[in-house]
């Protein structure tokens, strides 16, 4: 017996020290709407396809991470009042929604952004429990979801994540962001952190190492935030909040994503241009966190609303666009991005 139990401790901390881990993450995910209930909003065959052309590569990794732009309500709750419906949005999204993120290969979703309060109270506990029953991590609302740690095959995981927006973790606190990244950490193997940050629209995709804000409301320092966050444990940091897509960067051998802009954004969100750029990022890391290589795989949602979704883009726009901005932005960085989209340090 006592061999047998030797064998398996063994065997379970050989698996733990994996060599190398890999990392996939998306940015901003709305599937469809089910308000106003009129139904204009929902995606064909129940959003069945809204990750097929992407599936594969979001699988395809020991950690696949996302936003979840809105709740997850079948109805009620306390709808936000919008005055300019321009520039306001009210995302709630069908229960059984949350079966095409398992389906798609999604492990955890961020929960902090401006969105996730559209319903007040009960689309935040809606939210919750749906993800929950799913077996999806999550994190991100302020006292109830703050941190999560996620075993898998042996490596424990630990995730925060931070938005500027009442009821979530706020980035403006940046002794309890540290708090938490550093408590995380100490039970992790591996600390993911996930910030809805930056100013938003396609003016606002460069990096500029300043607070920015947005009508008139302070949406933080992402590159300040980044190194907050890393220097109190984050292994890495996937940005988001922007709608467009930035530069990439890697501070203490950590990987840093500015923002990935919008992912899969069914309905009323703007997907012109450049905001309609869905890049998806996949790292490889030691078992420490530190950055080996990389890919930028490029996306661009496609479709009339109420059906739209990313498929691959044979153009590499989000290549192109990530690599002029990584060069512009973060010269400093020390990273080489192929026109293929490959991420590599330079030697």
């Amino acid at each position: 017996m006592k061999k047998v139990l030797s064998f398996f401790l063994l065997a379970s901390t050989v698996f733990a020290a994996k060599d190398t881990l890999s990392f996939v993450a998306v940015g901003d995910i709305m599937m469809g709407m089910n308000y106003p209930e009129n139904g204009q909003y929902l995606p064909p065959q129940d959003g069945k396809l809204t990750f097929a052309e992407v599936q594969d590569i979001l699988r395809n990794a020991d950690i696949t991470v996302g936003n979840l732009e809105g709740v997850m309500l079948d109805s009620g709750g306390n709808a936000k009042q919008c005055i300019n419906h321009d520039i306001c949005y009210t995302f709630r999204m069908p229960e059984k929604y949350v079966n095409l993120l398992v389906d798609a290969g999604f492990d955890l979703m961020s929960i902090a952004n401006n969105h996730s309060g559209d319903f007040g109270e009960a689309g935040r506990k809606s939210t919750l429990r749906v993800l929950k029953e799913a077996g999806l991590g999550y994190a991100g609302f302020e006292e109830t979801a703050e941190t999560y740690v996620l075993e898998k095959e042996g490596v424990r995981y630990g995730f925060v994540a931070f938005a500027p927006n009442s009821g979530t973790v706020r980035f403006h606190d940046t002794e309890k962001a540290k708090r938490l990244i550093s408590g995380v950490k100490a039970k992790s193997d591996i600390v993911i952190v996930s910030m809805h940050i930056g100013a938003e629209g396609s003016n606002h995709a460069r990096v500029t190492r300043k607070t920015e804000t947005f009508l008139g409301d302070n949406r933080g320092n992402p590159y300040e935030f980044a190194r907050i966050a890393i220097d109190a444990g984050a292994d890495m940091v996937f940005g988001h909040g922007p709608h467009v897509p930035r530069a990439i960067d890697i501070y203490k051998g950590k990987f840093i994503a500015y923002s990935l802009g919008n992912f899969a954004t069914n309905a009323s969100v703007n997907i012109s241009g450049i905001s309609g750029y869905a890049p998806i990022v996949k790292i490889k890391t030691d078992s420490k966190g530190n950055f080996i290589e990389g890919e930028i795989f490029s996306a661009i949602q496609q479709g009339e609303k109420g059906s739209r979704r990313p498929f691959l883009d044979s153009t590499g726009a989000c290549i192109k666009k990530m690599k002029e901005l990584t060069e512009t932005d973060i010269p400093e960085a020390g990273l080489l991005i192929d026109t293929n989209g490959k991420i590599r340090l330079k030697k």
